[in-house]
């Protein structure tokens, strides 16, 4: 039996906990003895499998600071993440034969200096370093030593795997002393039993949503800048300007997702959205729900005429994938990771990132009934063919037998 320790920054429900979770799941149902540990768990805004006792989560280091005085996110995630090895190393007393750790690769040296050396399996969703901008010189100048850490650091590990062909490119771009380094490409998988499950919450979910509403879409994504849901908004508000009053008045946008008191960018974010949402005179046709539950979630998908996925160069996001298993055609934007999840004109469309752009293929889907039909069930087979949770599990466990042995 091999041992798997998982080490997460905070066990959130954002893609990356996805993966994380599924990760584990995976391996445990391969017959790895698994534990999952992470510097911030909360009980009541987490995935519902790691709810289960035989999939134990431990937290430690949650005293420690996210930030200070709303700056040095960064440092204060490498200090967390630091804590947290430091104790799994020295502390736990816990026994394991390999580390499976992602986003912060700054804890990779604290894990080596285990008495028996432990192999260090990292999982690269995207190097840390492009998700921040440096508008300022200050700002290039705290990130510096960071930028070089973490390409050090990521070297170290004795495997790295990264979540598309996408990703694997930049990597190599991004960071050049890695270039002899080898990394294979693990898709996420789509751990389905949370949808084929018949949603208990389907018949609240129409309360949230005005009577007399004929085409649904949805935005789906974390209430993050970077995640452009704005392009959302301002599309339905294009798509409203073409259609005739009689179509236009039963459209309506779910805008959906991740959200965290904590964090200082979910709740701005959240009133930036209302603020245009009001500004497009859509607020009788726009709901924002804020972490819905995996039910809501699931009904949403199924009843939707197509998700609306607005990141540019998303390094890969589960959320197309979620949508064409629940036979939901996928409107996103022709860079990152979609471009390999879904097939443009057969499970979807995929668009420049304009709302002039995603308006039409909202139009096409409200008026091609069929076209809708045929996209959802493609969509669905896709899913089964390529990101089965089989396949994850399979080609994940023989990368942790490969470093174990």
């Amino acid at each position: 039996m091999v041992r798997v320790v998982f080490l997460h920054p905070d066990l959130g429900i954002g893609g990356a906990e996805r993966l994380v979770v599924d990760a584990a799941v995976a391996l445990k149902s391969k017959g790895c003895n698994v534990q999952i540990w992470t510097a911030h768990y909360d009980p009541n805004h987490c995935f519902s499998e790691t709810l289960d006792p035989d999939l134990p989560v431990v937290c430690v280091g949650d005293w420690l600071p996210t930030n200070v005085f709303g700056y040095l996110h960064a440092v204060c995630a490498y200090m967390r993440m630091i804590y947290v090895a430091v104790y799994l190393v020295f502390l736990s007393g816990l026994e394991y034969d390999v580390v499976f750790c992602d986003q912060v690769s700054v804890c990779i040296p604290v894990l080596r200096l285990s008495r028996h050396r432990k192999k260090v399996l990292f999982y690269c969703h995207f190097p840390d370093q492009l998700l921040t901008q440096r508008k300022s010189a200050l700002k290039k100048l705290y990130r510096a030593p960071i930028d070089f850490l973490e390409e050090r650091t990521t070297g170290m590990a004795d495997m790295i795997l990264v979540n598309s062909q996408f990703t694997a490119g930049v990597f190599r771009e991004t960071f050049q002393s890695l270039t002899g380094v080898q990394t294979d490409v693990l898709y996420p998988s789509l751990n389905t039993r949370t949808f084929d499950q018949p949603p208990t919450e389907a018949q609240g979910l129409w309360g949230l949503i005005p009577e007399g509403t004929s085409h649904l879409f949805l935005s789906l994504n974390r209430y993050e800048r970077k995640k452009n849901l704005g392009l959302a908004l301002r599309a339905l508000a294009a798509l409203r300007s073409m259609l005739p009053p009689g179509r236009r008045a039963g459209v309506h946008l779910v805008v959906a997702g991740g959200y965290d008191d904590r964090v200082s960018e979910n709740v701005e974010h959240y009133a930036e959205l209302k603020a245009l949402a009001s500004q497009l005179h859509l607020e009788d046709f726009v709901t924002f729900l804020r972490s819905p539950s995996d039910s809501v979630k699931v009904a949403l998908l199924r009843g939707s005429h197509a998700v609306l996925y607005t990141p540019s160069r998303e390094h890969f996001g589960i959320v197309p994938v979620e949508a064409m298993y629940c036979c939901c055609p996928v409107i996103a934007v022709n860079s990152g990771g979609p471009l390999e999840s879904v097939a443009d004109g057969e499970t979807g469309f995929l668009c420049e990132p304009t709302a002039e752009a995603f308006s039409k293929a909202m139009e096409r889907l409200i008026v091609e009934t069929q076209l809708r039909r045929d996209m959802g069930q493609a969509g669905r087979k896709r899913v089964q063919d390529k990101f089965s949770l089989q396949a994850f599990s399979e080609q994940l466990y023989r990368h942790v037998v490969g470093l174990s042995q």
